[in-house]
């Protein structure tokens, strides 16, 4: 039962990514304060999709968006979406493929960078 709602919430994170062959897994361990290595490793692995400014681009969805708060994605649903992908759920920009080379700590990191610029933004 957790695993499908799990699963649920991830085919709702990040709905619809396309798949994006820019995006650079990246090996390295997160070590420091989350908001500056979350920076660099979402700028390495995810901005190709979600834009660098995180609004988005023509292949991927941006996460300034009111519908990537945590009360309606959860931090959890990034993880499984890095891990497995997504199907599109939210967007038209077809499925998200998973991300290789993150480990659970570097995803961690990654949307804790996420959630920071989301409140500077105004989202909560």
């Amino acid at each position: 039962m957790l695993c499908r709602a799990l699963l649920a919430l991830a085919s709702a994170v990040l709905a619809g990514a396309s798949a994006c062959s820019n995006a650079r897994p990246v090996s390295s361990s997160a070590s420091g304060s989350a908001a500056p290595d979350g920076r660099r490793l979402y700028a390495a692995s995810c901005a190709a999709c979600h834009g660098a400014d995180l609004k988005g681009t023509p292949t991927g969805p941006p996460f300034l968006d009111a519908i990537y708060r945590s009360d309606h994605h959860a931090d959890e649903a990034f993880l499984v979406a890095a891990r497995s992908g997504v199907r599109p759920h939210h967007w038209n920009f077809g499925p998200m493929p998973p991300v290789s080379g993150l480990t659970d700590q570097q995803v961690a990191a990654i949307v804790a960078y996420v959630r920071s610029q989301q409140q500077a933004a105004g989202i909560r």
